[in-house]
C-alpha cells in the first residue's frame, strides 16, 4: 500500500521505514487532539516536543518556522508536539489551528504546568526512536538539530545536549543570565561531579530506550527535570554528547529566575542525598573512628609515627574495599588488585599528609600530649578523607561499576533515511 509521507522531512520512500522499531500504522498519542485533515500518519523517527505556557503571541511563528525547517533541511520523518502546560491565554486555540493546518504537528493539552511534566507525558507515549525538546522561542539556531540527533540515531550516544558554554558556541545574552548560568553549572560540577557543561540549554535529545530507563526515575516536574535527567544518565554510565550551539537570548522569557534558582538548589540537595557522597562519608566516619582506636592501642608499642602508619594502613585497606562495594557498587574480582593498588597509593598520600601534620606539631611542641597528637591527626585525616574521595571517584573507580547499557549498532535507521533521501 502506498503511503504519502505527511511528516515534515519525510522522504518519498518513507515506506522503507515500515520495519523500524515502533513502526505501526496509524500510531498516535491517545490524548492528543489531531488536526481535522485526514492524514495517513507515518511513524516518526524523531519527536520534537515544544513545551508552552501562555505563548500564543509567538507560537504560530515559531512552529511554522520549525516546520518549514524540518521540511527543507531534515531528511528524517519528524513530528512536532506542542505540549500546552495549562495555558490561560489562547495558546491551546492557536496550537489546535496549527495541528489542523500543518501535517506532522500535534497538540498535547495538559491540565497542569511544568516543563518536566510535559516532557514526561510526550516522551512516555512516543513511538519515535529519538525524543527531542526545544524552547518555543527557538533561541537555539536550528542548524544544530541534525548534529544533535545524528549520534543518537547512529547509536554512538544516548543523550545529546546543546551547550552555550563551549568554545565554539556563539551566544548573545545579558550579563545577569550569563553569570547565573555559569555559576549554576559550576555548582553542578562541584556538588554532583557533573561532566556535562550546560544543563539548562533548552535544546536536548535522548534515545527512546534510554528515556524508558531514566524518565521514571526523575522526580522533578518543572525546570530541574532535564538537569536531574542528565545527572541520572551520568550515574548510569550513559554517553552524553554535547553540541556547541549559536544561541540568542529571548528578552521575553517567562522564567521566574529567583523561584527557579531556589527549586534548583532543592533539587541539587535531593540528588546529593541520593548520591555516593553520603555512603562515602559514612564509611569515612567509621574509618576515622577505627583509625583513632588503632592509633591509641598501638601508640605505646610503635610510637606515634609507627602507630599512625599501622592504623592508616589497616583502615585504608578496609576503606578501599568498603567503598568499592558500597559506594561505587563494584562487584566481583575484576580489577580488584588494581583497585587496591591504587587505593594503596591514595593511602600513601594520606600518610604523607598526616605524617607531615605530626611532624609540624613536633616542631612546635617537642613533647605534645597523646590527645593533642590525636586531635591534629584526626583533623589531618579528615582532610585526607576529602582528598581520598576525589581520588577514588575520579581515578580509582572512575567509570567502574556503572550500569552501562549495551550499545547496539543503530546506524541502520540513519542509513535507510539517507538512502531514501538520495533516491538510491
Amino acid at each position: 500500500m502506498n503511503r504519502t509521507p505527511l511528516l515534515p522531512g519525510a522522504p518519498a520512500s518513507a515506506s522503507a521505514h515500515a520495519g523500524l522499531p515502533g513502526a505501526a500504522s496509524g500510531t498516535a498519542f491517545p490524548a492528543r487532539q489531531r488536526g481535522a485533515k485526514d492524514h495517513s500518519p507515518t511513524t516518526p523517527v524523531i519527536d520534537i516536543v515544544v513545551p508552552v505556557y501562555n505563548e500564543a503571541h509567538v507560537l504560530a511563528a515559531s512552529i511554522r518556522r520549525l516546520h518549514e525547517y524540518l521540511q527543507a533541511e531534515v531528511p528524517i520523518p519528524a513530528r512536532i508536539i506542542i505540549a500546552n502546560n495549562a495555558s490561560t491565554d489562547t495558546t491551546a486555540i492557536v496550537a489546535r489551528a496549527l495541528a489542523a493546518d500543518l501535517p506532522g504537528v500535534e497538540l498535547l493539552d495538559l491540565p497542569e504546568k511544568g516543563r518536566g511534566r510535559a516532557l514526561r507525558a510526550a516522551w512516555t507515549d512516543s513511538p519515535a526512536e529519538v525524543l527531542c525538546y526545544m524552547d518555543v522561542d527557538l533561541s537555539t539556531d536550528l542548524r544544530a538539530l541534525l548534529p544533535l540527533v545524528a549520534p543518537l540515531l547512529s547509536g554512538h550516544s544516548d543523550l545529546a545536549i546543546g551547550t552555550r558554554l563551549a568554545k565554539d558556541s556563539r551566544v548573545e545574552r545579558g550579563l545577569q543570565r550569563e553569570v547565573i548560568s555559569r555559576i549554576y553549572n559550576r555548582l553542578l560540577k562541584f556538588s554532583l561531579g557533573a561532566r556535562f557543561s550546560d544543563a539548562q540549554c533548552g535544546f536536548k535529545a535522548i534515545r527512546a530506550d534510554a528515556a524508558r530507563t531514566l524518565v521514571p526515575q526523575v522526580r522533578d516536574e518543572a525546570w530541574f527535570f532535564d538537569t536531574e535527567l542528565l545527572v541520572l544518565a551520568q550515574r548510569e554510565g550513559l554517553r552524553i554528547h554535547e553540541v556547541p550551539v549559536d544561541w540568542v537570548d529571548d528578552p521575553d522569557s517567562r522564567v521566574d529566575v529567583v523561584r527557579t534558582a531556589v527549586d534548583d538548589l532543592k533539587g541539587i540537595g535531593r540528588l546529593i542525598a541520593t548520591s555516593r557522597l553520603p555512603r562515602f562519608l559514612g564509611i569515612g566516619v567509621v574509618s576515622t573512628v577505627a583509625y583513632a582506636l588503632l592509633f591509641m592501642l598501638l601508640h605505646g608499642t610503635l610510637g606515634s609515627a609507627g602507630a599512625n602508619a599501622a592504623a592508616l594502613g589497616i583502615t585504608a585497606v578496609a576503606n578501599t574495599q568498603a567503598n568499592r562495594y558500597l559506594t561505587f557498587k563494584v562487584r566481583g574480582s575484576e580489577d580488584l588488585g588494581k583497585h587496591h593498588m591504587q587505593g594503596f597509593l591514595v593511602f600513601l598520600l594520606a600518610l604523607a599528609l598526616t605524617s607531615g601534620a605530626l611532624g609540624a606539631l613536633h616542631l612546635i611542641d617537642a613533647t605534645p600530649s597523646r590527645w593533642v597528637q590525636l586531635t591534629v591527626l584526626v583533623v589531618a585525616n579528615l582532610v585526607a578523607t576529602a582528598l581520598r574521595y576525589l581520588a577514588l571517584r575520579n581515578w580509582v573507580f572512575d567509570g567502574s561499576g556503572q550500569a552501562k547499557q549495551p550499545r547496539r549498532r543503530r546506524a541502520s535507521t540513519w542509513e535507510l533515511v539517507m538512502t531514501a533521501f538520495r533516491g538510491d
